[in-house]
């Protein structure tokens, strides 16, 4: 099992409504997450400077990779959208950010 950490920027005043539309998550996303190989999936938002920072576990044999191209995450980006930073397809900004200390 891989640990997997990035964030991304919320826009100001957006954050009532993502964690509305988080709450709300689709079945059929959590489930395409699911089938990918995502696991123990968390997001956290730093209030002071609309930072979400993103955690999950990915299974060894993992397909997160093939993320982007599935029709129901790409209609999730375009969801949430007007909320984040993105880029000209609306998937999320994203920067990977690597481990410095584990404890289990």
């Amino acid at each position: 099992m891989k640990r997997n950490a990035f964030k991304m920027k919320l826009k100001p005043g957006c954050e009532a409504e993502y964690r509305k539309r988080h709450d709300e998550i689709w079945p059929e996303l959590s489930a395409v997450l699911t089938a990918a190989g995502v696991s123990d999936y968390s997001i956290f938002l730093d209030e002071e400077t609309l930072t979400l920072f993103a955690v999950q576990k990915l299974a060894g044999k993992n397909t997160a990779d093939s993320l982007p191209f599935h029709p129901v995450v790409r209609e999730w980006w375009d969801h949430m959208a007007d909320l984040m930073d993105t880029h000209p397809d609306n998937s999320p900004v994203c920067v990977p950010l690597r481990e410095v200390f584990h404890q289990d």
